[in-house]
């Protein structure tokens, strides 16, 4: 049966147990939050289903507990980092501090991380650096999930992207996506669930279609658009992966896997509005794309047109007062999380107060 707990209360469980395996208490409570986020979004994909990864992978010593990046080159509007295999996470908050400012003094800032590992939902990311001004995209490589277009093998990762500006009055329009057909994370999502998952997502290891994640997960994510979302996955390897000098292609190693280096690569690029537009101006232009789309014709069955971003902040207005629900199978994973570390389970059904909770 699923648990439903407070946010504050699962904020508060995944960053004490981030502790206990020695993160400083503000990278665990980063940590904590992304995948608290993107429950809240509606992505439990990216939640706490990733906790016991990101956990076993520390202590294997896969991933650095506490970060200590290096700086590789700096030209100014340029950086160039090495993670050190530090938290995906904890990296990238670093890379939108550091994108953000040099953008505020060039114009235009690109931001290259290698050595790091996966850092969960990238709009979590966009979103900050457009919250100080800027229209930015954050892409990143990963481990083989799909096969070459004509290919049967995977090769290539899902590779995800994201760009996010602000919206004036609607806040922060933002795009998050994985180049196949779906995020590997929803398979592994609905195998927890223990439900079959749709036609055109995924094919077991002999290329056939199936729909069922377990043999989905030991065979090929397909990609979005056919060749396609082959083409755009491969051309953002060459930017986080190649491009950065990281890991790229089969030699990147997924978060589901306890050990080996990560070698995740992450490309972070920042425009400062103010030195295109003014900021306000940029604002009301948003404001009028956002009502121009949003006012189009719905077609039958549709109550709303919803630009991107939009139903992932409507989905946290209504989970911070339901809680978030959380699988069994999630839910056990967690136990054993509590059972080797001391702290305790959230209890189920509690709600936070609003001042306990994630921003």
């Amino acid at each position: 049966m699923p648990h439903t707990v407070g946010v504050g209360d699962l904020l508060g469980f995944a960053a004490a147990t981030a502790e206990a395996h020695g993160v400083p208490p503000a990278d665990a409570r980063l940590l904590a939050d992304t995948l608290v986020t993107a429950e809240l979004w509606g992505h439990p994909s990216h939640g706490m289903l990733r906790l016991p990864w990101y956990l076993s992978r520390i202590e294997s010593g896969a991933t650095a507990a506490v970060a200590s990046p290096e700086v590789v080159s700096d030209n100014g509007a340029v950086l160039v980092v090495d993670g050190r295999d530090g938290l995906g996470q904890v990296l990238t908050d670093r890379a939108v501090t550091w994108g953000v400012e040099r953008a505020g003094r060039h114009g235009i800032s690109a931001v290259a991380v290698r050595n790091s590992g996966h850092f969960g939902t990238a709009a979590y990311f966009t979103r900050k650096a457009a919250e100080q001004g800027c229209v930015a995209l954050l892409a990143t490589n990963a481990s083989p999930a799909m096969a070459p277009w004509g290919g049967r093998e995977k090769r290539v990762g899902t590779n995800p992207w994201s760009m996010a500006a602000p919206a004036g009055c609607y806040g922060t329009a933002v795009m998050d996506i994985a180049n196949t057909a779906v995020a590997r994370g929803k398979i592994y999502h609905a195998k927890e669930r223990g439900e079959s998952i749709p036609e055109g997502w995924a094919a077991d290891a002999d290329g056939v279609p199936t729909t069922d994640p377990r043999r989905a997960i030991e065979g090929l994510i397909l990609p979005m658009a056919g060749h396609k979302g082959y083409a755009i996955s491969f051309m953002f390897d060459v930017l986080a992966g190649v491009l950065t000098g990281s890991a790229f292609g089969s030699a990147v190693v997924g978060p589901y896997q306890p050990t080996g280096r990560s070698g995740v690569g992450h490309l972070l690029i920042c425009v400062d509005i103010r030195s295109m537009a003014d900021p306000a101006e940029f604002e009301q232009r948003m404001q009028l794309l956002i009502e121009e789309t949003k006012s189009a014709p719905t077609a039958p069955g549709t109550a709303e047109i919803f630009v991107p971003g939009e139903p992932e902040i409507r989905t946290a207005q209504r989970l911070r007062v339901e809680g978030i629900t959380v699988v069994d199978d999630t839910w056990d994973s967690l136990a054993r999380i509590a059972a080797t570390t001391g702290v305790p389970l959230p209890a189920p059904t509690t709600v936070s107060t609003p001042e306990e909770l994630p921003a």
